[in-house]
């Protein structure tokens, strides 16, 4: 299993996209998260990795929560792929894994870009876009080749943590969150963490994982931290936009 980092960044950030990642296993691709705009984020993390891969290639996207930075690269993902389909290129629209709650929004969300095409003669609606499943906390869901273990985070809405394996290996992706030990512990059983921090509310300060056990420390590596970080507040590593991570 091979992770790509595609963003790095903070709500906020002016140099960063929004921290998200695409897991590669066998010949499939799950996107975590989808901040805007995506088909640049993935051209630019592909240019700096080599990886040779478009949104098109990607079957999965896993969404964490409804901010912005991590889910408003859906409208042009979803048009793109719907096009591709109308061309016969793509066959089926891309499942689209998200939370209970934020199911219950993402139209609400998409419809004003795009509930209504030109020629099509009709509304339309979510499922002209994306098979949407859900992701229920507690429970393993089969994501592309992947199972997939998802945790409701403490933030601001509602939000997701994520485990996912290969059936060898597991990814902790903490999505975000406020600094909760008993989050860190449900992500410590993974061969790699990729944890957020920032010092801002319902955000994780690095104080907090500096005081992680050094086995634990050792798995992990830092996204969402705000522009000009330090990075020597800290012993644990922090991802930038084209990283592979190999799990």
């Amino acid at each position: 299993m091979r992770v790509l980092i595609t963003g790095v960044g903070d709500a906020f950030s002016r140099v960063h996209y929004g921290s998200s990642a695409v897991v590669e296993s066998g010949r499939a691709y799950v996107a975590i998260d989808c901040p805007d705009p995506y088909h640049r984020v993935l051209h630019e993390a592909c240019g700096a990795s080599g990886w040779r891969i478009t949104a098109d290639a990607i079957d999965d996207y896993i969404i964490t929560h409804l901010h912005a930075d991590h889910c408003h690269g859906l409208e042009t993902v979803g048009l793109s792929q719907w096009v591709a389909r109308m061309k016969g290129s793509r066959q089926a629209a891309p499942r689209l894994h998200t939370s209970a709650a934020a199911a219950g929004k993402l139209w609400e969300m998409l419809e004003p870009g795009m509930g209504t095409l030109i020629g099509t003669g009709r509304p339309m609606t979510i499922e002209d876009y994306f098979d949407v499943r859900i992701l229920t906390p507690g429970e393993t869901a089969k994501v592309g080749p992947l199972a997939v273990r998802a945790r409701v985070t403490t933030h601001h809405v509602p939000t997701l943590g994520l485990l996912l394996s290969d059936g060898a290996r597991t990814l902790g992706w903490s999505s975000d969150t406020r600094y909760e030990q008993a989050h860190i512990d449900w992500l410590a059983e993974a061969d790699v963490i990729v944890h957020e921090t920032s010092p801002l509310p319902a955000h994780c300060p690095v104080e907090h994982l500096n005081e992680q056990a050094a086995a634990v420390r050792a798995k992990m590596r830092l996204v969402h931290a705000p522009d000009g970080f330090d990075a020597m507040r800290t012993d644990i590593p922090l991802l930038r936009e084209g990283d592979v991570l190999e799990v």
